[in-house]
């Protein structure tokens, strides 16, 4: 079972660009899609983006789509979700998980494994 960390998070000005991380403690991270997803205080869980275990096939929420990049380091065992143009809107706490079936990345509700979360603040 995927053991997911986040990190990257912070506070940033409109405009700005932050890079996500997402690892894995475990050894079967590579066998899994990860997707991106974050909450924002009030609001429901949001799916943003996942790719596929062998990093050939993305997915984004049309809302981060052309801002978002989601991308894998299988050497590494790590995600990254960069993040351009950030606008207050993008606060949140963003999460990442893991679906086990490694091809599937449109099918939010099959991911599981969450991380602890980190704080992406956007304000002037």
């Amino acid at each position: 079972q995927a053991q997911l960390t986040e990190s990257g998070g912070g506070l940033v000005q409109p405009g700005d660009s932050l890079r996500l991380t997402c690892t894995d403690s475990g050894r079967t991270f590579s066998r899994y899609s990860i997707g991106w997803f974050r909450r924002a205080l009030g609001k429901e869980r949001e799916f943003l983006a996942a790719i596929s275990s062998a990093a050939d096939v993305t997915n984004y929420a049309k809302s981060v789509k052309g801002r978002f990049t989601i991308s894998r380091d299988k050497a590494n065992n790590t995600v990254y979700l960069q993040m351009n143009n950030l606008e207050p809107e993008d606060t949140a706490v963003y999460y990442c998980a893991a679906d086990q079936i490694g091809w599937r990345v449109s099918f939010p509700a099959g991911f599981g494994s969450w991380g602890q979360g980190t704080q992406v603040t956007v304000s002037s």
